[in-house]
């Protein structure tokens, strides 16, 4: 339903005779390690050491690059070190190759000295970590592991991690327990502090990846919608889906959700105004008819069918 679970993990721990593999082995591996039981995370899966999970470093991803450690900001200086990180958070406990790392920091052409160069700045980074700490064991966060290297640190200790988990709950949860999934949701996105990766430059693997965190926030904001409308929550909702609507109006679960909510509140010209407007900057912008949900809506709109209000509460 979200992020493609079968990500090439093989390709960052072996290395890869093309840098466009690693790429896509890289993103598609994110959360592998992570399977999901009602309560949340399993990550037997993850090769993380029992003394690191008593490690209580931190990492967000959902906004400019933070390291906390018990709480406290560890700063980490320079755009490479910063991509380090987040390349490694996003598979956390496993390893990622030398030549993975290579190809985020410099690109198809790297200068002669970049190998060097990395292994300067992953020393950097563990001399940040027992710096800013003053404990000799932060060092192991960053572990070497056989021609790359892995963040020590289990899933859980990465926002990016959580945010995926509580969203996938959430949408197991919406259709008997909406109230829950309301809850879920909105703790979930408000551990967004401003674009996913912000800072940490222009490598494929973490634009890719922000890309696809940002695309699963607006999934998100979907699901907390659809259950909010499951609760009868129809006037709360127009506001934000127009707002919403207004940014993405090529989107069509949130035309649809618009239909719905102006239709309940009793503004059944709005919601075929609106779906009308969706449809000619679909045919204008990309040559295509609404898909059949869409369609489906509109045409229970028309003939007021009773199935568009089954769902209020």
């Amino acid at each position: 339903m979200f992020w493609n679970r079968q990500g090439v993990r093989s390709i960052a721990r072996q290395g890869a005779t093309s840098r466009h593999s690693v790429r896509k082995g890289m993103v598609g591996s994110f959360f592998s390690d992570v399977s999901i039981r009602a309560d949340g995370f399993n990550v037997t899966r993850s090769h993380v050491s029992s003394e690191a999970r008593g490690i209580k470093v931190h990492i967000g991803l959902l906004g400019p690059l933070t390291v906390t450690d018990q709480c406290i900001p560890i700063d980490i200086p320079g755009e490479k070190l910063r991509a380090i990180v987040a390349t490694l958070a996003l598979t956390s406990g496993t390893t990622v190759s030398s030549f993975a790392l290579l190809d985020e920091l410099w690109g198809e052409q790297p200068p002669r000295s970049a190998a060097n160069s990395l292994q300067g700045h992953i020393a950097r980074l563990r001399r940040s970590l027992v710096q800013h700490s003053g404990r000799e064991e932060m060092r192991k966060v960053i572990r070497t592991s056989g021609s790359g290297y892995m963040l020590a640190l289990p899933p859980e200790n990465v926002d990016a991690s959580r945010f995926i988990v509580d969203v996938e709950l959430a949408g197991r949860l919406k259709a008997r327990d909406p109230e829950k999934a309301i809850a879920l949701l909105t703790k979930a996105l408000d551990t967004w502090r401003g674009p996913a990766l912000l800072d940490t430059g222009h490598g494929m693997i973490c634009r890719t990846a922000a890309a696809r965190l940002e695309d699963t926030r607006l999934m998100a904001r979907e699901l907390l919608i659809e259950a909010k409308l499951a609760l009868g929550n129809h006037y709360e909702v127009v506001s934000e889906l127009e707002q919403l609507l207004a940014r993405h109006p090529l989107r069509e679960r949130l035309c649809e959700q618009l239909m719905i909510a102006l239709y309940r509140s009793g503004r059944q010209a709005d919601a075929i105004g609106t779906f009308h407007r969706v449809r000619q900057r679909l045919s204008a912008e990309l040559g295509l008819e609404p898909g059949p949900g869409l369609q489906n809506t509109m045409a229970e709109i028309l003939r007021q069918g009773p199935s568009l209000l089954h769902q209020v509460g």
